[in-house]
Protein backbone atom coordinates (compact mmCIF):
# COMPACT_ATOMS: atom_id res chain seq x y z
CA UNK A 1 0.00 0.00 0.00
CA UNK A 2 0.99 3.57 -0.71
CA UNK A 3 0.63 7.11 1.38
CA UNK A 4 1.55 10.51 -0.44
CA UNK A 5 4.61 8.85 -1.18
CA UNK A 6 4.39 7.18 -4.91
CA UNK A 7 5.19 3.05 -5.15
CA UNK A 8 6.70 2.73 -8.49
CA UNK A 9 6.92 -0.62 -10.11
CA UNK A 10 9.72 -3.03 -10.87
CA UNK A 11 9.62 -2.95 -14.46
CA UNK A 12 8.68 -6.55 -16.03
CA UNK A 13 11.94 -7.12 -17.85
CA UNK A 14 13.75 -7.07 -14.11
CA UNK A 15 11.84 -9.60 -13.50
CA UNK A 16 13.70 -12.57 -14.75
CA UNK A 17 16.84 -12.13 -12.93
CA UNK A 18 17.52 -10.27 -9.51
CA UNK A 19 14.35 -8.52 -8.83
CA UNK A 20 12.08 -11.44 -9.35
CA UNK A 21 13.46 -12.61 -5.73
CA UNK A 22 11.37 -9.73 -3.93
CA UNK A 23 8.08 -9.87 -3.75
CA UNK A 24 7.40 -6.36 -4.37
CA UNK A 25 5.00 -6.25 -8.29
CA UNK A 26 1.56 -6.14 -8.53
CA UNK A 27 1.89 -5.50 -11.95
CA UNK A 28 -0.42 -8.51 -13.41
CA UNK A 29 -3.17 -8.11 -11.32
CA UNK A 30 -4.53 -5.81 -13.86
CA UNK A 31 -3.86 -7.55 -16.95
CA UNK A 32 -5.35 -10.76 -15.57
CA UNK A 33 -8.68 -9.11 -15.46
CA UNK A 34 -8.15 -7.48 -19.05
CA UNK A 35 -7.81 -10.70 -20.56
CA UNK A 36 -10.81 -12.94 -18.69
CA UNK A 37 -13.78 -13.54 -19.60
CA UNK A 38 -16.17 -11.09 -17.88
CA UNK A 39 -19.04 -13.57 -16.06
CA UNK A 40 -21.99 -11.74 -14.04
CA UNK A 41 -21.63 -12.69 -10.77
CA UNK A 42 -19.17 -11.29 -9.06
CA UNK A 43 -16.99 -12.39 -6.50
CA UNK A 44 -17.32 -12.52 -2.80
CA UNK A 45 -14.22 -12.03 -0.60
CA UNK A 46 -13.73 -12.99 2.96
CA UNK A 47 -11.13 -13.48 5.44
CA UNK A 48 -11.61 -16.37 7.92
CA UNK A 49 -10.93 -15.38 11.36
CA UNK A 50 -12.93 -15.84 14.33
CA UNK A 51 -16.30 -15.82 15.06
CA UNK A 52 -19.09 -12.96 16.55
CA UNK A 53 -21.87 -15.03 18.11
CA UNK A 54 -24.13 -12.73 19.95
CA UNK A 55 -25.58 -13.71 22.96
CA UNK A 56 -28.37 -15.91 23.25
CA UNK A 57 -31.68 -14.57 23.74
CA UNK A 58 -30.36 -10.71 23.61
CA UNK A 59 -31.98 -7.77 21.65
CA UNK A 60 -31.08 -7.20 18.24
CA UNK A 61 -30.99 -2.88 17.25
CA UNK A 62 -28.99 -2.26 13.86
CA UNK A 63 -28.64 1.09 12.32
CA UNK A 64 -27.08 2.00 8.69
CA UNK A 65 -24.65 5.31 9.18
CA UNK A 66 -22.91 6.14 5.88
CA UNK A 67 -23.77 4.63 2.60
CA UNK A 68 -21.46 6.44 -0.27
CA UNK A 69 -19.71 5.87 -3.66
CA UNK A 70 -16.17 6.54 -3.20
CA UNK A 71 -14.71 7.19 -6.37
CA UNK A 72 -11.51 9.47 -6.45
CA UNK A 73 -11.11 10.57 -3.07
CA UNK A 74 -7.34 10.25 -2.96
CA UNK A 75 -6.28 13.42 -0.67
CA UNK A 76 -9.49 14.19 0.09
CA UNK A 77 -10.92 14.66 3.21
CA UNK A 78 -12.71 11.47 4.69
CA UNK A 79 -16.39 11.16 3.97
CA UNK A 80 -18.76 11.44 7.54
CA UNK A 81 -21.62 11.05 8.89
CA UNK A 82 -23.97 11.30 12.33
CA UNK A 83 -24.23 8.04 14.32
CA UNK A 84 -27.04 8.42 16.49
CA UNK A 85 -28.19 5.70 18.82
CA UNK A 86 -31.20 3.65 18.13
CA UNK A 87 -34.15 5.05 19.10
CA UNK A 88 -36.00 1.33 18.78
CA UNK A 89 -34.31 -0.17 21.49
CA UNK A 90 -33.82 1.49 25.11
CA UNK A 91 -31.49 -0.59 26.78
CA UNK A 92 -31.36 -0.05 30.48
CA UNK A 93 -27.23 -0.97 30.32
CA UNK A 94 -24.29 -0.69 27.53
CA UNK A 95 -24.63 -3.33 24.95
CA UNK A 96 -23.48 -6.51 25.36
CA UNK A 97 -21.59 -6.97 21.97
CA UNK A 98 -21.57 -4.41 19.51
CA UNK A 99 -20.45 -5.04 15.66
CA UNK A 100 -19.40 -3.13 13.06
CA UNK A 101 -20.08 -4.07 9.66
CA UNK A 102 -18.65 -2.70 6.63
CA UNK A 103 -19.70 -4.13 3.19
CA UNK A 104 -18.97 -3.11 -0.59
CA UNK A 105 -19.23 -3.89 -4.08
CA UNK A 106 -17.06 -2.43 -6.77
CA UNK A 107 -16.68 -3.25 -10.46
CA UNK A 108 -14.01 -2.32 -13.15
CA UNK A 109 -10.28 -1.94 -13.11
CA UNK A 110 -8.71 -0.87 -9.66
CA UNK A 111 -6.28 -1.85 -6.93
CA UNK A 112 -6.26 -2.43 -3.63
CA UNK A 113 -6.66 0.39 -0.92
CA UNK A 114 -6.00 0.97 2.55
CA UNK A 115 -9.07 2.41 4.38
CA UNK A 116 -10.03 3.61 8.12
CA UNK A 117 -13.38 3.95 9.94
CA UNK A 118 -13.54 6.55 12.67
CA UNK A 119 -16.12 7.52 15.04
CA UNK A 120 -16.10 10.62 17.44
CA UNK A 121 -12.31 10.79 16.49
CA UNK A 122 -11.68 7.27 17.57
CA UNK A 123 -10.43 5.11 15.02
CA UNK A 124 -12.76 1.60 15.33
CA UNK A 125 -11.16 -0.09 11.63
CA UNK A 126 -8.36 -0.21 9.87
CA UNK A 127 -8.95 -2.31 7.02
CA UNK A 128 -7.49 -3.21 3.19
CA UNK A 129 -10.19 -3.64 0.01
CA UNK A 130 -10.77 -6.90 -1.84
CA UNK A 131 -8.61 -6.35 -5.02
CA UNK A 132 -11.49 -5.47 -7.86
CA UNK A 133 -12.36 -7.50 -11.17
CA UNK A 134 -14.11 -6.69 -14.17
CA UNK A 135 -16.82 -8.99 -13.35
CA UNK A 136 -17.44 -7.24 -9.75
CA UNK A 137 -15.97 -7.86 -6.26
CA UNK A 138 -18.40 -8.06 -2.99
CA UNK A 139 -17.07 -8.32 0.74
CA UNK A 140 -18.29 -7.13 4.12
CA UNK A 141 -16.29 -7.18 7.38
CA UNK A 142 -17.70 -7.55 10.73
CA UNK A 143 -15.93 -5.86 13.56
CA UNK A 144 -16.42 -6.51 17.40
CA UNK A 145 -16.41 -2.70 18.62
CA UNK A 146 -17.65 -3.18 22.01
CA UNK A 147 -14.62 -1.82 23.72
CA UNK A 148 -16.17 1.20 22.50
CA UNK A 149 -19.16 0.62 23.86
CA UNK A 150 -18.71 4.62 25.96
CA UNK A 151 -19.23 6.06 22.32
CA UNK A 152 -22.25 4.34 21.10
CA UNK A 153 -24.58 5.67 23.77
CA UNK A 154 -24.61 9.59 22.22
CA UNK A 155 -25.10 10.75 19.04
CA UNK A 156 -20.99 10.79 17.32
CA UNK A 157 -19.07 11.95 13.98
CA UNK A 158 -18.22 8.80 11.99
CA UNK A 159 -16.29 9.05 9.23
CA UNK A 160 -14.33 6.90 6.51
CA UNK A 161 -11.14 7.80 4.44
CA UNK A 162 -10.55 5.24 1.59
CA UNK A 163 -8.00 7.11 -0.90
CA UNK A 164 -9.59 5.57 -4.18
CA UNK A 165 -8.57 7.04 -7.48
CA UNK A 166 -11.17 6.94 -10.77
CA UNK A 167 -9.52 8.13 -14.41
CA UNK A 168 -9.12 6.26 -17.92
CA UNK A 169 -6.96 3.38 -16.30
CA UNK A 170 -8.66 2.79 -12.81
CA UNK A 171 -12.24 2.49 -13.02
CA UNK A 172 -13.80 0.59 -10.15
CA UNK A 173 -15.68 2.69 -7.74
CA UNK A 174 -16.44 1.29 -4.45
CA UNK A 175 -19.97 1.51 -3.28
CA UNK A 176 -19.45 1.65 0.49
CA UNK A 177 -22.32 0.67 3.23
CA UNK A 178 -21.41 0.97 7.18
CA UNK A 179 -23.62 -0.05 9.64
CA UNK A 180 -23.61 -0.66 13.54
CA UNK A 181 -25.38 -3.37 15.23
CA UNK A 182 -25.49 -3.60 19.16
CA UNK A 183 -27.04 -6.65 20.83
CA UNK A 184 -28.48 -6.11 24.52
CA UNK A 185 -28.43 -9.01 27.25
CA UNK A 186 -29.40 -8.03 30.81
CA UNK A 187 -28.83 -10.75 32.35
CA UNK A 188 -25.26 -10.76 31.51
CA UNK A 189 -25.05 -7.11 32.35
CA UNK A 190 -26.56 -8.10 35.88
CA UNK A 191 -23.12 -10.91 36.25
CA UNK A 192 -21.28 -8.61 34.98
CA UNK A 193 -22.06 -5.76 37.74
CA UNK A 194 -21.55 -8.40 40.50
CA UNK A 195 -17.76 -8.76 39.48
CA UNK A 196 -15.55 -7.02 41.54
CA UNK A 197 -12.74 -7.49 38.33
CA UNK A 198 -15.19 -6.05 36.29
CA UNK A 199 -16.21 -3.18 38.75
CA UNK A 200 -12.32 -2.21 38.96
CA UNK A 201 -12.37 -2.02 35.14
CA UNK A 202 -11.88 -5.11 33.95
CA UNK A 203 -13.40 -7.09 31.56
CA UNK A 204 -15.90 -4.21 31.13
CA UNK A 205 -15.41 -1.27 28.43
CA UNK A 206 -13.94 2.05 29.46
CA UNK A 207 -15.85 4.74 30.09
CA UNK A 208 -14.08 7.33 28.11
CA UNK A 209 -12.26 7.43 25.21
CA UNK A 210 -9.69 9.72 24.26
CA UNK A 211 -8.20 9.68 20.44
CA UNK A 212 -4.72 10.03 19.49
CA UNK A 213 -5.56 10.36 16.02
CA UNK A 214 -5.49 14.07 13.93
CA UNK A 215 -8.63 15.73 14.32
CA UNK A 216 -11.39 16.45 11.88
CA UNK A 217 -10.83 17.52 8.64
CA UNK A 218 -8.54 15.83 7.67
CA UNK A 219 -6.77 15.83 3.85
CA UNK A 220 -6.27 12.40 4.43
CA UNK A 221 -7.33 9.86 7.16
CA UNK A 222 -3.85 8.63 7.71
CA UNK A 223 -0.99 9.75 9.71
CA UNK A 224 2.81 8.32 8.61
CA UNK A 225 4.23 7.07 11.77
CA UNK A 226 7.96 6.93 11.75
CA UNK A 227 8.26 9.47 14.68
CA UNK A 228 5.16 11.29 16.13
CA UNK A 229 3.97 12.42 19.28
CA UNK A 230 0.62 13.02 20.05
CA UNK A 231 -0.87 16.07 22.71
CA UNK A 232 -4.19 15.05 23.72
CA UNK A 233 -3.82 16.26 27.57
CA UNK A 234 -7.32 18.07 27.91
CA UNK A 235 -9.32 15.01 28.40
CA UNK A 236 -6.87 13.34 30.67
CA UNK A 237 -6.81 16.91 32.77
CA UNK A 238 -10.61 16.37 33.17
CA UNK A 239 -10.63 12.62 33.66
CA UNK A 240 -8.59 12.93 36.94
CA UNK A 241 -10.07 10.29 38.65
CA UNK A 242 -8.96 7.61 35.99
CA UNK A 243 -8.05 4.60 37.91
CA UNK A 244 -7.28 2.51 34.81
CA UNK A 245 -5.64 3.23 31.51
CA UNK A 246 -4.53 1.20 28.09
CA UNK A 247 -3.45 2.51 25.37
CA UNK A 248 -4.56 0.71 21.78
CA UNK A 249 -2.33 1.04 18.98
CA UNK A 250 -3.30 0.58 15.20
CA UNK A 251 -0.04 -0.56 13.20
CA UNK A 252 0.01 -0.58 9.14
CA UNK A 253 3.09 -0.88 7.00
CA UNK A 254 3.09 0.17 2.71
CA UNK A 255 5.03 1.58 0.00
CA UNK A 256 8.90 0.58 0.83
CA UNK A 257 8.08 -1.28 3.94
CA UNK A 258 4.85 -3.03 2.90
CA UNK A 259 7.07 -6.11 2.54
CA UNK A 260 9.61 -5.27 5.50
CA UNK A 261 10.08 -8.60 6.37
CA UNK A 262 11.41 -9.55 3.27
CA UNK A 263 14.15 -6.04 3.25
CA UNK A 264 17.93 -7.48 2.73
CA UNK A 265 20.42 -5.23 4.95
CA UNK A 266 21.55 -2.16 3.13
CA UNK A 267 25.49 -3.23 2.85
CA UNK A 268 23.96 -6.27 0.42
CA UNK A 269 22.05 -3.69 -1.21
CA UNK A 270 25.46 -1.22 -1.66
CA UNK A 271 27.52 -3.78 -3.01
CA UNK A 272 24.90 -4.92 -5.23
CA UNK A 273 24.06 -1.73 -6.43
CA UNK A 274 20.19 -2.22 -6.05
CA UNK A 275 17.53 0.37 -5.51
CA UNK A 276 15.51 -2.21 -3.52
CA UNK A 277 14.03 -1.02 0.12
CA UNK A 278 16.54 -2.15 2.62
CA UNK A 279 17.04 -1.41 6.50
CA UNK A 280 16.77 -5.01 7.01
CA UNK A 281 14.26 -7.56 8.11
CA UNK A 282 13.51 -5.57 11.44
CA UNK A 283 11.21 -3.52 12.67
CA UNK A 284 9.62 -2.34 16.05
CA UNK A 285 7.12 0.10 17.04
CA UNK A 286 7.56 2.13 20.15
CA UNK A 287 5.43 4.03 22.46
CA UNK A 288 6.68 6.82 24.88
CA UNK A 289 5.40 8.34 27.58
CA UNK A 290 6.65 12.10 27.69
CA UNK A 291 10.08 10.06 26.58
CA UNK A 292 9.90 7.21 28.74
CA UNK A 293 9.22 3.91 26.70
CA UNK A 294 6.12 2.20 27.96
CA UNK A 295 5.86 -0.33 25.01
CA UNK A 296 6.92 -2.34 21.47
CA UNK A 297 4.84 -3.64 19.37
CA UNK A 298 6.26 -6.41 16.97
CA UNK A 299 4.33 -5.99 14.25
CA UNK A 300 1.78 -9.03 12.36
CA UNK A 301 2.77 -9.53 9.13
CA UNK A 302 -0.21 -8.69 7.03
CA UNK A 303 -0.21 -9.24 3.81
CA UNK A 304 -2.80 -7.01 1.92
CA UNK A 305 -5.09 -8.56 -0.78
CA UNK A 306 -3.08 -7.52 -3.67
CA UNK A 307 0.43 -8.50 -2.28
CA UNK A 308 2.92 -11.17 -3.53
CA UNK A 309 0.63 -12.32 -5.79
CA UNK A 310 -3.05 -11.32 -5.99
CA UNK A 311 -4.09 -15.01 -7.30
CA UNK A 312 -3.19 -16.08 -4.03
CA UNK A 313 -6.17 -14.02 -1.89
CA UNK A 314 -8.98 -14.67 -4.14
CA UNK A 315 -11.66 -15.65 -2.53
CA UNK A 316 -9.97 -16.22 0.74
CA UNK A 317 -7.89 -13.16 1.74
CA UNK A 318 -4.50 -13.42 4.09
CA UNK A 319 -4.93 -13.19 7.53
CA UNK A 320 -6.17 -9.92 9.29
CA UNK A 321 -6.00 -8.25 5.61
CA UNK A 322 -10.12 -7.06 5.98
CA UNK A 323 -9.43 -5.84 10.14
CA UNK A 324 -5.44 -5.68 10.81
CA UNK A 325 -4.61 -6.38 14.59
CA UNK A 326 -4.51 -3.84 16.89
CA UNK A 327 -2.17 -3.78 20.37
CA UNK A 328 -3.01 -2.98 23.77
CA UNK A 329 -0.38 -1.26 26.22
CA UNK A 330 -1.58 -0.98 29.84
CA UNK A 331 -0.22 2.03 30.80
CA UNK A 332 -1.94 2.06 34.47
CA UNK A 333 1.10 1.71 36.43
CA UNK A 334 2.43 5.67 34.91
CA UNK A 335 -1.07 6.79 35.92
CA UNK A 336 1.03 8.69 38.95
CA UNK A 337 2.56 10.31 36.65
CA UNK A 338 -0.11 11.17 34.23
CA UNK A 339 -2.93 12.76 36.44
CA UNK A 340 -0.65 15.47 37.92
CA UNK A 341 -3.03 18.17 35.79
CA UNK A 342 0.12 18.70 33.57
CA UNK A 343 0.74 18.25 29.78
CA UNK A 344 1.79 15.04 28.82
CA UNK A 345 3.30 13.31 25.09
CA UNK A 346 2.48 10.41 23.81
CA UNK A 347 5.01 9.27 21.31
CA UNK A 348 4.86 6.28 18.09
CA UNK A 349 8.12 5.59 16.03
CA UNK A 350 9.43 3.16 13.52
CA UNK A 351 12.92 1.37 14.59
CA UNK A 352 14.47 0.97 10.88
CA UNK A 353 11.12 1.96 9.42
CA UNK A 354 11.09 3.23 5.54
CA UNK A 355 7.84 5.31 3.98
CA UNK A 356 5.74 4.45 5.11
CA UNK A 357 4.07 3.44 8.19
CA UNK A 358 0.54 4.23 9.44
CA UNK A 359 0.21 4.61 13.43
CA UNK A 360 -2.43 5.71 15.63
CA UNK A 361 -3.99 5.09 18.59
CA UNK A 362 -6.68 5.29 21.14
CA UNK A 363 -6.48 5.88 25.01
CA UNK A 364 -9.31 3.75 27.04
CA UNK A 365 -10.06 5.49 30.36
CA UNK A 366 -12.16 4.09 33.45
CA UNK A 367 -13.34 6.51 35.75
CA UNK A 368 -14.14 6.32 39.27
CA UNK A 369 -17.52 7.58 39.97
CA UNK A 370 -17.07 7.69 43.61
CA UNK A 371 -14.16 10.25 43.65
CA UNK A 372 -13.50 13.54 41.57
CA UNK A 373 -9.49 12.58 41.79
CA UNK A 374 -7.09 9.50 42.08
CA UNK A 375 -3.47 9.48 43.25
CA UNK A 376 -1.19 6.97 42.24
CA UNK A 377 2.99 6.33 41.52
CA UNK A 378 5.24 4.02 39.36
CA UNK A 379 6.85 1.49 41.36
CA UNK A 380 9.31 0.01 39.12
CA UNK A 381 10.32 0.13 35.78
CA UNK A 382 12.23 -1.79 33.54
CA UNK A 383 13.12 -0.89 29.71
CA UNK A 384 16.34 -1.56 28.87
CA UNK A 385 17.98 -1.07 25.85
CA UNK A 386 18.71 -3.71 22.86
CA UNK A 387 20.00 -4.25 19.46
CA UNK A 388 18.72 -6.70 16.91
CA UNK A 389 21.83 -9.44 16.40
CA UNK A 390 22.53 -9.94 12.22
CA UNK A 391 24.93 -12.56 10.86
CA UNK A 392 25.54 -11.97 7.32
CA UNK A 393 26.91 -14.08 4.41
CA UNK A 394 27.16 -13.24 0.90
CA UNK A 395 28.63 -13.03 -2.55
CA UNK A 396 27.57 -11.21 -4.97
CA UNK A 397 23.39 -11.49 -5.06
CA UNK A 398 23.80 -14.77 -3.65
CA UNK A 399 23.83 -14.71 0.17
CA UNK A 400 22.13 -15.26 3.67
CA UNK A 401 21.20 -13.06 6.42
CA UNK A 402 20.35 -14.75 9.78
CA UNK A 403 18.75 -11.32 12.43
CA UNK A 404 17.83 -11.98 15.48
CA UNK A 405 16.64 -9.96 18.68
CA UNK A 406 14.81 -10.21 22.23
CA UNK A 407 13.33 -7.75 24.37
CA UNK A 408 11.82 -7.10 27.69
CA UNK A 409 9.51 -4.22 28.85
CA UNK A 410 7.77 -4.34 32.36
CA UNK A 411 6.53 -1.55 34.92
CA UNK A 412 4.33 -1.91 38.20
CA UNK A 413 2.70 0.99 40.03
CA UNK A 414 -0.25 1.83 42.29
CA UNK A 415 -3.35 4.12 42.11
CA UNK A 416 -5.94 4.54 44.97
CA UNK A 417 -9.36 5.24 44.04
CA UNK A 418 -12.78 4.08 45.62
CA UNK A 419 -11.99 0.46 44.53
CA UNK A 420 -8.85 0.61 47.58
CA UNK A 421 -5.43 0.87 46.48
CA UNK A 422 -4.48 -1.64 43.76
CA UNK A 423 -0.90 -2.44 42.03
CA UNK A 424 -0.67 -3.22 38.38
CA UNK A 425 2.12 -4.77 37.01
CA UNK A 426 2.73 -4.51 33.09
CA UNK A 427 5.08 -6.35 31.15
CA UNK A 428 6.18 -7.58 27.38
CA UNK A 429 8.75 -10.37 26.42
CA UNK A 430 9.42 -10.42 22.61
CA UNK A 431 11.53 -12.83 20.48
CA UNK A 432 12.38 -12.58 16.96
CA UNK A 433 14.22 -14.37 14.42
CA UNK A 434 14.20 -13.91 10.63
CA UNK A 435 16.28 -15.77 8.14
CA UNK A 436 16.58 -14.89 4.86
CA UNK A 437 18.34 -16.16 1.83
CA UNK A 438 18.96 -15.67 -2.04
CA UNK A 439 20.02 -18.22 -4.39
CA UNK A 440 20.10 -18.39 -8.22
CA UNK A 441 21.96 -15.46 -8.88
CA UNK A 442 19.25 -13.50 -6.97
CA UNK A 443 16.26 -14.55 -8.37
CA UNK A 444 14.93 -16.54 -5.82
CA UNK A 445 14.70 -15.38 -2.41
CA UNK A 446 13.42 -17.35 0.85
CA UNK A 447 12.10 -15.75 3.89
CA UNK A 448 11.41 -18.02 7.24
CA UNK A 449 10.32 -15.68 10.00
CA UNK A 450 9.07 -16.02 13.74
CA UNK A 451 7.85 -13.79 15.96
CA UNK A 452 6.89 -14.75 19.43
CA UNK A 453 4.91 -12.19 21.59
CA UNK A 454 3.71 -12.44 25.22
CA UNK A 455 2.40 -9.74 27.25
CA UNK A 456 0.02 -9.66 30.49
CA UNK A 457 -1.22 -7.75 33.41
CA UNK A 458 -1.39 -8.55 37.14
CA UNK A 459 -3.74 -6.41 39.37
CA UNK A 460 -3.78 -6.55 43.06
CA UNK A 461 -5.19 -5.49 46.39
CA UNK A 462 -2.71 -5.58 49.23
CA UNK A 463 -4.29 -8.85 50.31
CA UNK A 464 -5.62 -10.76 47.23
CA UNK A 465 -4.93 -10.89 43.50
CA UNK A 466 -8.14 -8.87 41.72
CA UNK A 467 -7.39 -9.79 38.39
CA UNK A 468 -5.06 -11.39 36.00
CA UNK A 469 -4.31 -11.90 32.42
CA UNK A 470 -1.53 -13.51 30.14
CA UNK A 471 -1.84 -13.15 26.29
CA UNK A 472 1.08 -15.29 23.99
CA UNK A 473 1.20 -15.14 20.38
CA UNK A 474 3.41 -16.43 17.80
CA UNK A 475 3.59 -15.18 13.88
CA UNK A 476 5.27 -17.83 11.81
CA UNK A 477 5.89 -16.59 7.98
CA UNK A 478 7.65 -18.44 5.48
CA UNK A 479 8.07 -16.74 1.88
CA UNK A 480 9.58 -18.40 -1.52
CA UNK A 481 9.35 -15.98 -4.30
CA UNK A 482 11.32 -16.52 -7.60
CA UNK A 483 11.17 -17.14 -11.02
CA UNK A 484 12.62 -19.55 -13.66
CA UNK A 485 13.49 -19.82 -17.30
CA UNK A 486 11.70 -21.76 -19.61
CA UNK A 487 12.25 -21.82 -23.42
CA UNK A 488 10.53 -19.46 -26.34
CA UNK A 489 11.34 -16.33 -23.94
CA UNK A 490 9.00 -17.58 -21.51
CA UNK A 491 9.57 -17.93 -17.46
CA UNK A 492 7.05 -18.51 -14.29
CA UNK A 493 6.74 -16.51 -11.74
CA UNK A 494 6.26 -18.40 -8.54
CA UNK A 495 5.10 -17.30 -4.82
CA UNK A 496 4.90 -19.79 -1.76
CA UNK A 497 3.72 -18.28 1.45
CA UNK A 498 2.53 -19.46 4.87
CA UNK A 499 1.02 -17.02 7.24
CA UNK A 500 0.01 -17.92 10.71
CA UNK A 501 -1.38 -16.32 13.84
CA UNK A 502 -1.44 -18.19 17.21
CA UNK A 503 -3.01 -17.07 20.46
CA UNK A 504 -3.62 -18.12 23.69
CA UNK A 505 -5.40 -15.62 26.52
CA UNK A 506 -5.92 -16.70 29.87
CA UNK A 507 -7.34 -14.50 32.07
CA UNK A 508 -8.36 -15.33 35.65
CA UNK A 509 -10.16 -12.92 38.78
CA UNK A 510 -11.01 -14.45 42.44
CA UNK A 511 -14.10 -16.37 41.14
CA UNK A 512 -13.26 -18.22 38.17
CA UNK A 513 -11.00 -18.26 35.43
CA UNK A 514 -10.96 -17.96 31.10
CA UNK A 515 -8.84 -19.69 28.61
CA UNK A 516 -9.05 -19.48 24.97
CA UNK A 517 -6.70 -20.38 22.04
CA UNK A 518 -6.75 -19.28 18.52
CA UNK A 519 -4.85 -21.02 15.31
CA UNK A 520 -5.14 -19.49 12.16
CA UNK A 521 -2.50 -21.15 9.45
CA UNK A 522 -2.79 -20.48 6.12
CA UNK A 523 -0.96 -22.05 2.81
CA UNK A 524 -0.92 -20.60 -0.35
CA UNK A 525 1.44 -21.08 -3.74
CA UNK A 526 0.94 -19.93 -7.16
CA UNK A 527 2.57 -19.49 -10.53
CA UNK A 528 2.31 -16.75 -13.15
CA UNK A 529 2.97 -17.71 -16.58
CA UNK A 530 4.91 -15.49 -18.92
CA UNK A 531 6.13 -14.72 -22.59
CA UNK A 532 7.75 -11.77 -23.34
CA UNK A 533 5.65 -9.33 -22.37
CA UNK A 534 2.08 -11.39 -22.44
CA UNK A 535 0.88 -13.32 -19.38
CA UNK A 536 -0.30 -16.57 -20.40
CA UNK A 537 -1.76 -18.55 -17.89
CA UNK A 538 -1.67 -19.02 -13.79
CA UNK A 539 -1.84 -22.03 -11.61
CA UNK A 540 -3.11 -21.18 -7.84
CA UNK A 541 -3.64 -23.52 -4.57
CA UNK A 542 -4.92 -22.97 -1.25
CA UNK A 543 -5.08 -24.46 2.27
CA UNK A 544 -5.49 -23.51 5.51
CA UNK A 545 -7.31 -24.26 9.15
CA UNK A 546 -8.57 -22.38 11.84
CA UNK A 547 -8.94 -23.63 15.45
CA UNK A 548 -10.64 -22.19 18.04
CA UNK A 549 -11.04 -23.70 21.64
CA UNK A 550 -12.67 -21.11 24.98
CA UNK A 551 -12.63 -22.89 28.33
CA UNK A 552 -14.57 -21.20 31.02
CA UNK A 553 -14.90 -21.94 34.98
CA UNK A 554 -16.88 -19.46 37.03
CA UNK A 555 -19.36 -22.20 39.10
CA UNK A 556 -20.08 -23.91 36.78
CA UNK A 557 -17.71 -24.79 33.56
CA UNK A 558 -18.54 -24.40 29.91
CA UNK A 559 -16.39 -25.74 26.91
CA UNK A 560 -16.25 -25.03 23.68
CA UNK A 561 -14.19 -25.68 20.14
CA UNK A 562 -14.49 -25.02 16.65
CA UNK A 563 -12.35 -25.88 13.92
CA UNK A 564 -12.27 -25.31 10.02
CA UNK A 565 -10.58 -26.47 7.38
CA UNK A 566 -11.08 -24.84 3.81
CA UNK A 567 -8.83 -25.16 0.37
CA UNK A 568 -9.37 -24.35 -3.14
CA UNK A 569 -7.55 -24.79 -6.18
CA UNK A 570 -7.96 -22.72 -9.26
CA UNK A 571 -6.13 -22.49 -13.01
CA UNK A 572 -6.32 -19.29 -14.70
CA UNK A 573 -5.92 -19.33 -18.62
CA UNK A 574 -6.11 -16.62 -20.46
CA UNK A 575 -4.93 -14.35 -23.99
CA UNK A 576 -3.40 -11.03 -22.95
CA UNK A 577 -3.07 -7.61 -25.26
CA UNK A 578 -0.04 -6.38 -23.88
CA UNK A 579 1.80 -5.55 -20.31
CA UNK A 580 2.46 -2.24 -19.48
CA UNK A 581 4.67 -0.11 -16.85
CA UNK A 582 1.84 0.63 -13.87
CA UNK A 583 2.34 3.63 -11.85
CA UNK A 584 -0.73 4.38 -8.63
CA UNK A 585 -0.38 6.07 -5.54
CA UNK A 586 -2.25 5.22 -2.12
CA UNK A 587 -2.97 1.80 -3.14
CA UNK A 588 -1.82 -1.65 -0.83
Amino acid sequence: MDCPIFFFFLLLTLLPTLSAGFPRSKLLTLELEQSQTPTPTPTTFFQVTRPITPPPNSTHCSTLVLTHDFAYTYTKPPVTSLYNPPTHCTPRAPPSLAVLEFSSTCIGRQFDRIFGVWLGGAEILRSCTAEPRASGIAWSVQKDITSYSSLLSRPQTLAVYLGNIVDATYTGVYHVNVSIHLYFDHRAADKKKASAAAAAGFGSPADLIVPLSRPLPLNDGLVPGQRLDRHRDGAVRRSRNTFRAVLEVYVSFHSDDEFWYSNPPDEYISANNLSSPGNGAFREVTVSLDGDLVGVIWPFTVIYTGGINPLLWRPITGVGSFDLPTYDIDVTPFLGKVLDGKKHTIGFGVTNGLDVWYVDGNLHLWLDSKSSYTVGSLIEYKAPGFRPSLVSKFKGLDGSFDTRAHRQISATGWVKSSHGKITTNFFQRLDYENLMEFKGNGSVQVVNQTIEFSYGTYAKHPATVLYSEQVYRKFPLYLYTGSSDEVNDSYSLDANVMLGYDEKRFSGERFGFSFSTLRNLQNAQGTMYVKGNLVTGGLEEYSGSVQIREHRRLLLQECEQQQLHYSSRRVWKFLHRGLGILFHPMTT
